[in-house]
């Protein structure tokens, strides 16, 4: 179980609270972000402070020794044959491979002994089973890829344009340290990574028949990162295509899509009101990197993907976000954290008072004292516009808020 890694510590500073207590840890997260490289993180901070080896049961359902638990009675089975009467560090990898498993966590969290870590690819069927049967008793920690700042400590890098567009082309599965960064090799273990995710965790859970179908839609939200969408949109997409798609059809793969971390549906809000509309959303992706890998990687999209960049950046660094709507205007993101605001605008480049105008202006249309920003790529950013202050964006994604 000894596993070399770069510490994580973002993560495990959230989840430091909560080592040693009576309180399920959940970690979840797409597929290949490093949730199982934490577990093994976890468990060595749990060594320093006193816990023996011999008292960590790990269990990991995507190896093949532990076939054998297909659902919780076996987990049950096997976890208390292993404990005895003792106290025991419980790890288990892929939770949502084992059936009804939320009856085997709660038997085993029921004594008040074990201190208990999973994870899981699925937020659907582990936020609506936890809920159910742990009420109270557990807590949740959605793990990201690397971050702009991990991706630097990961890959030896220093804060540079050239980093950042590593960052942007290749994204930040921890995994690729032990790759060399071209596009051949990247995007060969990014397309496999991609085919893993969609598979196990989209068409064998749901199991969905028109593969073909939820190709082309991956590749639409590819294509339009950053627009608005709606299943009708898609839907009359494809009718020129000449495939028929019910939008109630399109509405449940685009769910079942979220529910494996592989997207974000980000809703509308009415900045003067708290009304959320319920047509019309985007969607970002968890990494730029596998987005590339789907529609390959195209310097004419630089706009949209900077959106996705800072969409990603606001939500590890724990903001609520919803796409702002000011009359006819539109806030790229209305940020909410610990009852505070920020309004933020993506760009490029601030390239004309065109475009000055809009980006600035749609800010001072808001009529509140909350932060305002606009995020671009312009080297010689300015102080502002009458308090809107401007950050280029590798100052921006240098920090987590």
């Amino acid at each position: 179980m000894i596993k070399r890694y770069i510490k994580r510590n973002f993560y495990l500073a959230k989840l430091a609270p909560f080592f040693n207590k009576n309180v399920i840890k959940v970690i979840v997260g797409q597929r290949r972000v490093g949730k199982s490289y934490l577990l093994f993180q976890i468990m060595d901070e749990l060594i320093k402070k006193g816990a023996k080896r011999d008292d960590i049961i790990y269990i990991n359902k995507e190896l093949y020794e532990f076939e054998m638990i297909k659902d919780y009675k076996d987990l049950l089975i096997y976890i208390k044959k292993l404990a005895g009467n003792k106290k025991k560090y419980i790890f288990i990898d892929e939770i949502q491979d084992i059936i009804k498993f939320e009856k085997a966590l709660r038997d085993l969290s029921a004594g008040g002994k074990h201190d208990i870590y999973c994870t899981g690819s699925n937020a659907n069927m582990l936020s609506s089973e936890l809920a159910t049967c742990l009420s109270g008793r557990y807590v949740e920690i959605e793990v990201f890829s690397l971050s702009y700042p991990e991706f630097l400590v990961f890959h030896k890098l220093v804060n540079t344009e050239e980093a950042l567009f590593k960052y942007i082309k290749y994204g930040g599965l921890p995994y690729l340290i032990n790759l060399e960064l071209n596009d051949q090799i990247v995007y060969d273990y990014l397309k496999n990574i991609y085919n893993t995710i969609l598979f196990k965790d989209v068409v064998k859970r749901y199991n969905i028949r028109n593969l073909d179908f939820l190709e082309r839609l991956v590749e639409y939200l590819a294509d339009n990162v950053g627009s608005l969408v709606s299943a009708k949109k898609i839907s009359d997409f494809l009718k020129s295509q000449k495939i028929k798609m019910a939008p109630n059809i399109i509405l449940n793969y685009i769910h079942f899509l979220a529910s494996s971390f592989f997207i974000f549906k980000v809703r509308r809000s009415d900045v003067n009101g708290k009304k959320i509309f319920e047509i019309n959303e985007k969607y970002y992706f968890e990494d730029l990197g596998l987005r590339h890998s789907i529609i390959g990687y195209r310097q004419t999209d630089i706009n949209k993907i900077l959106e996705n960049l800072v969409f990603m950046h606001l939500k590890v660094s724990g903001f609520k976000v919803t796409i702002g709507q000011l009359g006819k205007k539109e806030i790229d993101f209305v940020c909410e954290k610990k009852g505070e605001k920020l309004y933020i605008q993506v760009a490029y480049l601030i390239s004309s008072e065109a475009v000055k105008e809009r980006e600035f202006g749609n800010l001072l249309a808001i009529k509140d004292n909350y932060p305002k920003l606009v995020v671009s790529m312009d080297k010689m950013v300015e102080g502002g516009v009458e308090g809107v202050k401007h950050m280029n964006i590798l100052d921006f994604l240098s920090r987590l808020q």
